[in-house]
């Protein structure tokens, strides 16, 4: 990578000697491939906003699916207390 330009300052990458030089370790988000890669944090930020997308729309599903749950248990309370209250006498 010593051979590469580093995309901040433009000069040859100092690889570990550099603050912006991490390892990504985890998943390839478009293959599912293991990723264990030394490399510049500025050349990852793509690969890491893609995965970020990815979490952010699991959570949303799974946010939706507790909102659907939460209302269809309220619906069948609000069911009870109406038909307890129309069986109750006042």
């Amino acid at each position: 990578m010593a051979d590469q330009l580093c995309p901040m300052f433009r000069e040859p990458c100092k690889e570990h000697q550099c603050r912006w030089y991490i390892q990504l370790l985890g998943t390839e988000p478009q293959t599912g491939a293991q990723l264990n890669k030394w490399g510049c944090a500025v050349e990852f930020i793509p690969v890491l906003l893609i995965e970020n997308a990815k979490e952010v729309r699991q959570t949303a599903a799974a946010v939706e699916s507790a909102r659907n749950e939460n209302v269809s248990s309220a619906r069948i309370v609000a069911q009870a207390l109406l038909a307890y209250k129309r069986e109750s006498p006042v």
